[in-house]
């Protein structure tokens, strides 16, 4: 009894120091770069960052953004690169391929999913995964291993599918082809499907979030969807973020568009134990901020080292809160105030180099470095613009029944 005394404090104790050094690398990050407004300034809806490569010139940022497009900077000083779209089509997320780190993705209301070549000087997409006629994809992602894409799209008439494509080759890019989908699945959700998340290290495993509160979890390797389906969890509110979790990341969370935030073990599906880790109705009645308050969530990250999952959070005037997780609730870890002036819509931690993007309905993109000090003169502004892309919010007032654990 006394060594398991003494194990779970040495545990505790070193739980405690890593979150203590986050809480003090996060307090460092100043703002470095600022990228200069866009003759048409949008909100900036969500980011992505190139995988490390060998030049340091073909580091890339992309930002999907709300007056349709895709724009991709420079990863180091936030120089404006290239423009992409899909007029008059809506490019909803951005993803870059993990193998070749100029290739960027994102999924069109036109019922397509794009890749464009930074490296070739043309709008022009260098393929084109093409869904099915009444397809409209709001949500996508492509694996660890760029083989498989999986696009979710928005409900139409009493439909609602995932459609799966075979990536492979789209990393060669040699000439601009159509492709068609391997399959659909049909029977998950009955409603839009607004997140789609691989699992990082699991090639076959695949999460879905939805409006319809339900958040599923897929082995694509199986031979049907039936038997895909490795678990439904039930957040019992529409679905905003989903991610995963965990030290073998076994765990699945997700934020709802009310705020609320839901987290699932699946290490305890073939046990009696309970897989809820913790249900958050309202986070911004659960998160203690002294002066100060949490308007909404972003999204979230999991610090492999510190074995910790967070959350990004901030306020309507741009603060940027960082939220910690765990089984006995959400705690603040910190705040960065004064870079935005606006809500702060998406975000992109490097854990690997201690920095962080933060893009919001300001128009601006915010690199954060530790103890950085910012050279841009360009000047913060206040712009209420409007979206072309409007939040879907839809509160559930009866809970939806779950299929499985």
């Amino acid at each position: 009894m006394e060594a398991e005394r003494l194990l779970t404090a040495s545990r505790t104790a070193l739980e405690m120091s890593a979150i203590e050094k986050i809480e003090e690398q996060f307090a460092s990050l100043r703002i470095a770069k600022r990228s200069v407004l866009s003759e048409e300034p949008a909100y900036l809806l969500d980011i992505d960052i190139s995988g490390s490569a060998q030049s340091e010139s073909s580091r890339f940022v992309a930002v999907s953004c709300s007056n349709k497009s895709i724009r991709v900077y420079n990863r180091e000083t936030l120089s404006f690169l290239r423009e992409y779209s899909s007029c008059p089509g809506t490019l909803n997320g951005v993803r870059f391929a993990h193998v070749c780190d100029s290739l960027v993705f994102s999924a069109c209301s036109d019922g397509t999913v794009k890749c464009w070549d930074i490296r070739l000087a043309t709008q022009k997409a260098a393929q084109v995964f093409s869904g099915y006629p009444s397809n409209v994809f709001i949500s996508f992602d492509i694996n660890c291993s760029d083989l498989m894409i999986c696009a979710g799209t928005e409900k139409v008439e009493m439909d609602t599918f995932l459609v799966f494509w075979d990536a492979r080759g789209s990393t060669d890019c040699a000439s601009s082809t159509i492709r068609e989908p391997l399959g659909v699945y049909s029977e998950s959700h009955n409603d839009d499907v607004t997140k789609i998340c691989f699992h990082p290290v699991k090639p076959s495993l695949v999460v879905s979030g939805s409006t319809d509160g339900l958040v599923n979890v897929f082995d694509i390797n199986k031979d049907n969807e039936d038997d895909a389906l490795i678990s439904t969890c039930n957040s019992d509110s529409s679905v905003s973020f989903i991610g995963w979790s965990g030290k073998d990341y076994e765990q699945i969370y997700c934020t709802t568009h009310d705020e609320g935030f839901c987290w699932w073990d699946l290490a305890q599906l073939d046990t009696e134990e309970p897989i809820m880790l913790l249900r958050v109705l309202d986070a911004r009645d659960a998160v203690c901020i002294e002066n100060g308050s949490l308007h909404y969530l972003v999204g979230g990250t999991y610090h492999e080292k510190a074995d910790r999952l967070f959350l990004i959070g901030g306020t309507a005037t741009g603060d940027v809160h960082l939220i910690s997780c765990s089984a006995a609730g959400l705690s603040l870890v910190g705040t960065l105030p004064g870079g935005h002036s606006a809500t702060v819509r998406s975000f992109c931690w490097n854990l690997a180099e201690e920095s962080l993007l933060t893009g919001g309905e300001d128009a601006q993109l915010l690199l954060w470095r530790p103890g950085a000090v910012e050279r841009s003169l360009a000047k913060k502004m206040s712009m209420k613009i409007a979206s072309s892309v409007q939040k879907r919010v839809r509160v559930h007032n009866s809970p939806l029944k779950s299929r499985k654990k």
